[in-house]
């Protein structure tokens, strides 16, 4: 087990230098695709266009960090930093809601060893777990998954920082002036 995990670092790792070598090891097959409880391939409503199904199916490409019988984790394709990483069910569900419990905790359960390695391989000491349920929440893909994002400090990755970052800069420039 230990032999894959770093094999999954390298990989991430090799993810956040594209001048490395970036050849997939075997271990990281595309999955298959889910069945439902009495083993059928049979494709749900929803599940014909989702590109997380797709990605699961493999159909379409990503890279992946983590793969069991219920969850997969890759990197998000538009990443609002190094190392954003997405938890995936391998089943469709539409949003977080519509998930099983039990489901959600096999996804949450994920999130202390992800979030363990992309720190490490991106250097970060602080993460943001984030879910957007519903379109009016920001849910672009309509396939429950939870983003991990690596922090730095002062990053301003979100609006809020920027405006307190700027706030500060206009007090300071007021006690100067």
């Amino acid at each position: 087990m230990e032999d894959r995990a770093r094999r999954r670092l390298a990989l991430f790792s090799s993810h956040l230098n594209p001048h490395g070598d970036t050849s997939l090891p075997s271990c990281l097959s595309p999955s298959a695709c889910a069945s439902d409880d009495n083993g059928h391939k049979e494709l749900r409503n929803g599940e014909n266009d989702c590109v997380f199904c797709k990605i699961i199916r493999g159909q379409a490409s990503a890279l992946k960090l983590y793969e069991d019988d219920e969850c997969l984790c890759i990197l998000d394709m538009f990443p609002l930093c190094h190392g954003h990483s997405l938890i995936i069910p391998k089943s469709h569900y539409p949003s977080l809601d519509a998930t099983p419990p039990s489901i959600i905790g096999s996804m949450c359960s994920k999130v202390p060893l992800i979030s363990n390695a992309v720190m490490k391989a991106t250097g970060c000491d602080s993460f943001n777990v984030l879910v957007n349920n519903g379109a009016a929440a920001g849910q672009v893909i309509f396939h429950t998954h939870i983003h991990i994002i690596p922090r730095n400090a002062h990053d301003c990755l979100w609006t809020s920082e920027v405006c307190a970052i700027f706030s500060h800069q206009i007090s300071t420039l007021d006690q100067i002036l």
